[in-house]
């Protein structure tokens, strides 16, 4: 029988910012959760589109047609080849929904690139 994913037990084992754990699939696509915390590499994805839904906390993602700040329940779609850099003062537990062969860092890899987890 099928069991739900349960995000806060997923969100609490992690326990570094910026490294995503990949807790479904929908078709060709991960959805993703991560803690975020501080300034994440600043990179774009030139083949797709990229969404961001705030569980909890505030995550800014700077774009060069200005900043875009969510809160939980937010989300926001990036689109695909936009330069953006999530950034995070405070700390937030966010969704992503991408697809799989998305590398966090895109097109900018740094030591914030993070392999594929699935859990």
């Amino acid at each position: 029988m099928p069991t739900p994913v349960d995000l806060a037990a997923v969100l609490a084992g992690i326990t570094q910012p910026w490294q995503p754990r990949t807790v479904a699939l929908l078709n060709d696509y991960d959805l993703r959760v991560v803690r975020t915390h501080g300034e994440f590499t600043r990179h774009s994805h030139p083949e797709t589109d990229e969404v961001f839904l705030v569980l909890s906390g505030s995550l800014t993602i700077r774009l060069d047609d200005g900043d875009v700040t969510l809160g939980p329940g937010q989300l926001h779609v990036v689109p695909k080849g936009t330069p953006h850099q999530p950034y995070s003062p405070d700390g937030a537990e966010v969704l992503l929904i991408e697809p799989s062969a998305t590398v966090n860092t895109g097109d900018t890899p740094s030591e914030l690139t993070a392999e594929r987890r699935v859990v």
